[in-house]
């Protein structure tokens, strides 16, 4: 039976058939049924999406961060259109231009902040392009395979990915499908040790890590052969779903030396903190230390392609050691995504968003200290550019109160949040490692007035959800 409706083609279906096709014959397996029921949205522009009876909502996540330049941004869908009718497709083989200039942007750029010349390689997804850099580094070491990553860090669910991210329940009904990561304490200010400041919990979290060094009985050290048993660190600077932690500013800084000293690379997962996230094009910017990978994906397109890649050593990554065939990925480096990805770091660049995202981040974080202090649930903000945080606990400041942010978040898709006398919703992301903190994620575009909104909006979702519980 051909089940094709031409009239579904010619109009809107109801979003009760949706739902109910949905629930028929669409996997539940995805991160889209969190929310019962799943939210259908119809239309995007700028910092907003729109349901179905045209209720507005403020989008704080904007697809986990993939769409840092908003819904609809004429510049790059204009860029996409004008691809289209150029060169749409070409099969990964082949060279085409916007391939080549953007890898050079990306290589210029790294040689001219880091010192190093390099190469660029690339993927279609972020847990791909991960993947790509593991393969990259076990290449490099000689086919060790042994890497370190932190706790409450987030790579992907890929095989490989899920050996360095740290929850479990990504591995538990699967087994394991390579060697899991050492995961070593990240420093977590708000949630540090009693009695030390941020700074010395981060010296601490340093030192603990160095003492695996210390004798060849701690096993990852042989001093006879001056080689570690471990080939990288990955690492996100600011975690993302771990909630959007930002460690001490000298960190990173002591941790390389570390690594350094140990010969143990640092793979610097930028996927979601890149492309002007943090105010930066890349967010190990401000801990002042020299990656040997760069993993990016997501906002290198706006969302409007799935494109990711990485940027390597010069060493680790020429022709010689790292030859023509050593992964592929049919759709990798499509001119869709190459003409976006290099618009937006032109777009970047020419906006000046690292000046204008550090000014709103700030507006946004002092914004979010002000709402800190009316409700005693948020135990905590930080941030860093417009990646921000806030800590929803119970009315101690403190314990973890993820019924209370699940209730936040139910309210807020509803759409029953009122504004000028008329109906809007919220859109938040969760995350945290106890599933207790709202990780905003704005567009980078988004306004001084969204900003004062927002604020406004959460204000008023908080006092609803309390009311609730």
């Amino acid at each position: 039976m051909n089940a094709y409706d031409p009239n579904a083609a010619t109009g809107v279906i109801p979003d009760a058939q949706l739902l109910a096709d949905e629930a028929q014959y669409s996997s539940f397996g995805d991160t889209v049924h969190y929310v019962d029921p799943p939210k259908i949205f119809r239309h995007g522009e700028g910092s907003w999406m729109y349901d179905t009876a045209g209720i507005p909502f403020l989008d704080l996540q904007m697809w986990y961060s993939a769409v840092n330049f908003g819904y609809g941004n004429k510049r790059l869908n204009d860029t996409l259109k004008r691809q289209i009718d150029v060169l749409p497709q070409v099969a990964s083989q082949y060279l085409h231009q916007t391939r080549i200039e953007l890898a050079k942007t990306i290589a210029v750029d790294a040689q001219q902040k880091f010192g190093l010349k390099g190469r660029v390689h690339f993927n279609v997804g972020g847990a791909q392009a991960v993947e790509d850099s593991l393969k990259l580094v076990r290449n490099y070491k000689n086919g060790k395979s042994l890497m370190f990553a932190f706790e409450g860090g987030y790579h992907g669910r890929t095989l490989g990915a899920s050996s360095i991210t740290s929850s479990y329940r990504y591995r538990r009904r699967f087994g394991h499908f390579g060697e899991r990561a050492m995961f070593i304490p990240f420093p977590y200010p708000f949630r540090r040790p009693k009695g030390m400041t941020p700074e010395e919990y981060s010296d601490a979290c340093v030192r603990q890590f160095e003492r695996l060094f210390e004798t060849e009985y701690n096993g990852v050290w042989d001093p006879k052969v001056g080689q570690a048993e471990y080939a990288a660190f990955y690492v996100e600077p600011i975690q993302g779903t771990g909630g959007y932690v930002v460690p001490p500013r000298n960190f990173f800084k002591d941790l390389k030396k570390v690594l350094d000293k140990y010969g143990i690379l640092m793979v610097v997962d930028e996927i979601q903190m890149g492309f002007w996230r943090t105010g930066k094009l890349w967010s190990i910017e401000h801990f002042g230390v020299t990656p040997d990978v760069i993993v990016f994906g997501k906002a290198l397109t706006n969302g409007l392609n799935p494109l990711s890649g990485l940027w390597a050593r010069e060493e680790m990554i020429n022709p010689t050691i790292f030859p023509p065939g050593s992964t592929h990925s049919t759709f990798n480096s499509n001119p869709l995504g190459t003409s976006l990805g290099l618009e937006v770091i032109k777009m970047g660049y020419e906006l000046n968003y690292e000046k204008t995202v550090a000014e709103k981040g700030a507006h946004f974080l002092d914004a979010l200290k002000d709402l800190q202090k009316r409700h005693k649930e948020i135990g905590d903000v930080d941030g860093l550019g417009l990646a921000l945080r806030a800590e929803i606990c119970t009315d101690d400041g403190f314990t973890p109160n993820r019924a209370l942010l699940d209730k936040m978040v139910d309210i807020g898709l509803a759409g029953d949040l009122e504004h000028n006398g008329k109906k809007i919703g919220l859109v938040l992301d969760v995350g945290g490692w106890y599933k207790n903190v709202i990780t905003f994620a704005p567009s980078l575009d988004i306004t001084h007035e969204e900003i004062d909104l927002a604020i406004a909006l959460l204000d008023q979702l908080l006092t609803k959800a309390k009311k609730a519980m």
